[in-house]
């Protein structure tokens, strides 16, 4: 077995574990969604994601789909219960805000179960697992390095995607979906790509002087992350490396984005739920929305300005045009 499939194997196996267990279950869904089967999922994600831009895009694309359509139903029920938990003890908001966050919770989980039962992750004609053993069996799959090559490309093309995508903007942000959530979904899978890949990414300690701008990203919570210490490299010979403190870097950036989206996304879960509840305006909701959120809650646009800053200080910093450290050998 190549390397490639022995990755998405790992991965699928771990999910495969979760989900007979999760079939003992009343409530598939919910022991899924509790016992942390997103990351797993996203793994997969990433793993088919990359590999349909380098061979067999048909059959990895086709992966993908399956994986992504779990994956986002386990990000709705997350989106949903995580703000119905962090506003469970809060007395300014209304008991009728709190009660919809619940409803969505509850309904976001029953789709999920249609979703395992129906796609045939669950039930008595479940073979989704071994249709994705099949298709991963009858892939092309590369020598090491020829596929550390397509792996090195493929990064290469990542980050161009990237920042293209910012020039086009002009690091100017008019929605946090379209705009933040979309940049930061982007430059996530450079970071998960790493852990998917099982250990062909290794950081790389730069010979020379870092820059002295590079200090503010390397905090304490970066630096001990659990999401940025890789994969040993086991029997790999040939390895893409990244620059560690542009790593780590890209690594703040995310987290700080996320921040700043879950500010964003507060205010948009009590405007959603007063519109659905009650006889208002999208602008007296988004007032409202505003008041609920807390004293001095910054406005979406506010959020939005604080992410093009921290936005356009690391891109003019070329971080993620140094973020390849190149490409190295190693014979055991």
């Amino acid at each position: 077995m190549k390397n490639g499939q022995l990755r998405f194997e790992y991965h699928l196996s771990q999910l495969q574990e979760l989900i007979t267990k999760a079939s003992k279950q009343k409530n598939p869904a919910l022991w899924l969604y509790q016992h942390n089967a997103r990351t797993p999922l996203f793994m997969l994600e990433g793993l088919a994601k990359l590999y349909a831009g380098i061979h067999n895009k048909k059959k990895f694309s086709k992966i993908k789909e399956h994986v992504k359509l779990l994956e986002d139903a386990i990000g709705q029920i997350d989106y949903y219960d995580a703000f119905a938990k962090e506003f469970v003890t809060n007395k300014k908001i209304p008991a009728v805000i709190k009660n919809y966050l619940q409803a969505q919770s509850r309904e976001k989980i029953q789709s999920l179960n249609e979703i395992l039962h129906e796609n045939n992750w669950l039930g008595d004609d479940a073979d989704r697992i071994e249709k994705i053993r099949k298709k991963l069996g009858e892939a092309d799959w590369q020598d090491e390095k020829e596929e550390m090559n397509s792996i090195h490309q493929y990064y290469l093309t990542a980050s161009n995607i990237i920042l293209e995508f910012i020039n086009e903007k002009n690091f100017q942000f008019t929605n946090v979906e379209n705009d933040l959530h979309e940049f930061r979904r982007m430059i996530r899978w450079l970071s998960i790509y790493p852990q998917a890949l099982r250990g062909c990414i290794q950081l790389s300690i730069a010979k020379t002087t870092a820059p002295k701008y590079l200090a503010k990203y390397q905090t304490k919570a970066v630096q001990t992350s659990p999401y940025n210490i890789l994969p040993d490299a086991a029997e790999q010979n040939h390895f893409l490396l990244l620059d560690k403190k542009r790593f780590y870097a890209l690594s703040w950036l995310i987290g700080e984005l996320g921040n700043i989206k879950d500010s964003g996304l507060k205010v948009e879960v009590i405007k959603e739920a007063l519109l659905q509840t009650s006889k208002i305006n999208e602008k007296d909701a988004l007032a409202q929305a505003y008041k609920l959120a807390g004293p001095g809650h910054k406005t979406i646009q506010e959020l939005l300005d604080a992410s093009e800053k921290v936005i356009k200080t690391y891109c003019k910093e070329k971080n993620l045009e140094s973020l390849i450290a190149g490409v190295a050998m190693f014979k055991k």
